[in-house]
Order: C-alpha cells, then sequence, then structure tokens
C-alpha cells in the first residue's frame, strides 16, 4: 500500500472487512457517531453456525447493554450447564463447572453475527461476495480496488476480517510474521442432537485429540467439534473435502462418538476448519488503515476471550475517533493505548491452554482424565474461571456519548 498522508482531514467514510463480530459492532458505533460505514465480506451471505462464544465481566455486558442488543443476546443464549468428560462408553467421568465454559453469556457465533447484523442494516451498507484486492492511500483518503466490484474511495479503512486478515497481510505484510500457532487445529459443525443432551456438553480425551458436542439451541440440535495436535500443515482453507479427509485419518476408530460425527460431518451445511493461533503485533495501524478484532490481537478461540475482546475494541476504536473528530492518526493512537494492556491480557489466558487441552502423551492425558475427576473437589477448583473474568474486566471504558454530548 502507497502511504502519502501530508495532513489529515475528518475522516467520514470508512471500509470495514469482515462481517463477523468486530466489523459490524464497529459499523454499528461508528453510525452512532456520525460516520458513514460501509462493510465488505468475502461470503455470499452471512455466515451461519459456529461454535459457541460467551461473554464474561462488566465490561462486555456494559458494551452489549450500550448496543441495546442484550436482550436479544439473552434470549438467544445457549444456556449450557456443567461440562462432562465421558469415557469410550460414554460413562461420566468428571463434570466441570459451566463458568468456566459459558462465562456470564453464551450464544452461537451465529446467532450472534445475526443480531449485530439485525442492528446494524438499516444504517450500514453491506457488500457480500466480494473482498479488498488492492489499498493505496493518499493524502485524502484510500482508494480500493475490489476482488469483483469497482473501484471505490474512502477516509478510513479497517481490517476485521479475522486471524487470516487479507487487509492485515496488504499493509503489514505476510500472516507468518504474526500468527502464532498453538499446536492445534480445530473443526466445528452442526448436527443431530441424538444424545438428548440437555443444555450440557460431552467431551471424551484421548492423546491428541479431543471430540466434543454440546446442545444448541433449545436442545433441537448439537454441535460436533473436534481438536488435534499437530504442527502448521500446508493446507488449502478453503478445500473442504481435503479437511474433512484429514480429520478422518485423524480420528477413525477413536473411539466414543468419533465415527458418528465424522460420518455426519460430510452432510453439516456450515463445516468450519482451522488452525488454532494468536496474532501477536507491534502496532495496529498505519496511515489510514487499523485492524480490529482477531485481525488484530486473536487471542484464539481457546481463550474464550474473542467475541468479547472484539466488541470492546470496536467500542473504542469508535468512540477515539469520534473524540478525535475524525483524526484518525490522533483516534488510532488512543485506541492503541487504551486496548493494548487489555488485549494481551486476554491472550495470556489463551498461554498453555492447547497443550492442556489437547496433551500429546497418553501420560498426560491419563493424568487429566483423572485430575478433572476431583476438580470440584479442590480448593482451587474456581482459579481459571476467576482468572478469566479477571482478565475480561481488566478494563475501565470511557462513555465517549456522554462526552461527545457534554462538549
Amino acid at each position: 500500500m502507497t502511504n502519502t498522508t501530508a495532513h489529515t482531514t475528518p475522516a467520514r467514510t470508512v471500509l470495514i472487512s469482515g462481517a463477523s463480530v468486530a466489523g459490524p459492532a464497529l459499523a454499528y458505533w461508528l453510525h452512532r457517531h456520525g460516520f458513514a460505514p460501509t462493510i465488505v465480506e468475502r461470503a455470499p451471505a452471512l455466515r451461519d453456525g459456529g461454535y459457541a462464544v460467551d461473554f464474561r465481566g462488566e465490561a462486555h455486558l456494559a458494551v452489549l447493554r450500550r448496543m441495546g442488543i442484550l436482550d436479544a443476546l439473552e434470549a438467544a443464549r445457549t444456556g449450557t450447564g456443567s461440562m462432562s468428560y465421558v469415557n469410550s462408553a460414554g460413562r461420566r467421568l468428571a463434570d466441570l463447572p459451566a463458568d468456566l465454559f459459558a462465562g456470564d453469556l453464551e450464544v452461537l457465533r451465529g446467532d450472534l453475527a445475526r443480531i449485530l447484523y439485525d442492528a446494524t442494516k438499516e444504517h450500514t451498507e453491506y457488500v457480500f461476495g466480494d473482498s479488498i484486492a488492492s489499498l493505496a492511500e493518499d493524502a485524502d483518503g484510500v482508494h480500493v480496488t475490489f476482488e469483483h466490484g469497482a473501484p471505490r474511495r474512502f477516509d478510513l479503512v479497517v481490517g476485521a476480517d479475522g486471524m487470516h486478515s487479507r487487509t492485515r497481510s496488504l499493509v503489514f505484510g505476510p500472516e507468518e510474521r504474526f500468527v502464532r500457532h498453538l499446536g492445534v487445529y480445530c473443526a466445528v459443525f452442526t448436527t443431530a442432537n441424538h444424545l438428548g443432551l440437555d443444555h450440557t456438553g460431552h467431551a471424551y480425551l484421548t492423546p491428541g485429540r479431543l471430540v466434543s458436542m454440546y446442545s444448541a439451541r433449545g436442545n433441537t440440535e448439537a454441535k460436533g467439534v473436534f481438536y488435534f495436535g499437530s504442527p502448521l500443515l500446508d493446507l488449502d482453507r478453503r478445500d473442504v473435502a481435503r479437511q474433512q479427509a484429514l480429520l478422518t485419518e485423524r480420528f477413525a476408530g477413536n473411539g466414543w462418538q468419533s465415527d458418528h460425527l465424522l460420518e455426519q460431518m460430510r452432510h453439516a451445511p456450515d463445516f468450519y476448519f482451522d488452525s488454532v493461533g494468536q496474532v501477536r503485533m507491534d502496532g495496529w495501524s498505519r496511515g489510514r488503515v487499523a485492524l480490529l478484532g482477531d485481525a488484530a490481537y486473536c487471542p484464539s478461540p481457546l481463550s474464550g476471550m474473542g467475541s468479547g475482546l472484539a466488541l470492546v475494541g470496536a467500542y473504542v476504536l469508535a468512540g477515539e475517533l469520534a473524540a478525535a473528530r475524525g483524526d484518525h492518526r490522533t483516534a488510532f493512537a488512543r485506541y492503541e493505548r487504551e486496548m493494548r494492556a487489555y488485549a494481551e491480557g486476554c491472550q495470556k489466558t489463551g498461554d498453555g491452554v492447547a497443550r492442556l487441552m489437547v496433551p500429546q502423551s497418553r501420560l498426560l492425558a491419563a493424568f487429566l482424565n483423572r485430575y478433572y475427576k476431583v476438580m470440584p473437589y479442590l480448593p482451587g477448583k474456581n482459579l481459571p474461571a476467576r482468572m478469566a473474568r479477571k482478565a475480561a474486566e481488566n478494563i475501565n471504558l470511557r462513555d465517549y456519548t456522554a462526552e461527545l454530548t457534554a462538549r
């Protein structure tokens, strides 16, 4: 991207790449503060499905409350209770508390995306089935070319396009410079709730592999989830057939519900597969382009912090742009100053989780299965949940709307 910015003019139009969570949340707040947001999304429509995401602590809930979507999310909540580890015959070995997995509020990622879309569709231009091809910045804005649509100009561009951000690659460089693979791959898809799970889930742990199922949408369906340990693989992220073949190679004959879920996987309408990683960057903006959510500071799905962190980041970024009256250089610097320690704290909750969640050795897997059995009786049984809550609440959110009104 060419950067020839010589002076700053107030920004009004903002192109956001990504229509999952961070992008629509940012669009909501930008509109509230008088900006004109446009969202471009590679997928042809909103992505349904996906795993359950959770919010915990007052910072997360305060943003949802200020957006006016907390009631809608409460209505869509999974209501998941404790999760059980089982043996190959399905007999429960241990129950782990709900707060460790679901926080204060848990919803399916697809339901969250739909609620955010409904809250923004009237005032945000959505362009589905397209993506950014190139960015060229000058003194007055950013010239954007697209894979399919005609070129356009925007005052600012924000990459909210996930861990594999195309925006980040165009502006900051190749992915391998910023994404740290945690040694685990994950797949998730919707399946029938054939176990009759009632607002709960079961997980089966073997060396280097974890298979789980949990009920969703009022027990009318379930999510099948596979985790397996592996170094980074040379896989095309869009080659679903190869991904499913790889899962079959890794999990066939694994025991419990593995073979049944592998069969159901092939009929799932929302199969998702990806590596598990974190994004670490020294800076989240360059010129008139900034990064948000997983594109800038992905804490990994294992942290349980990704969606909450993305929504807080969107709130802060839009608020700082409004407070700076569209001066992007001032706003981007303040956004990073407000968010840096918070994002790093959320990332720390994901450090080391992969090794314990998917242990590679038979000895460690056996130890953990026994440990989970006695964990509810140990003095520190609530420590992981308390640490996650502390990280989620470790930010003081400014009331940008009140501050701007008082000017």
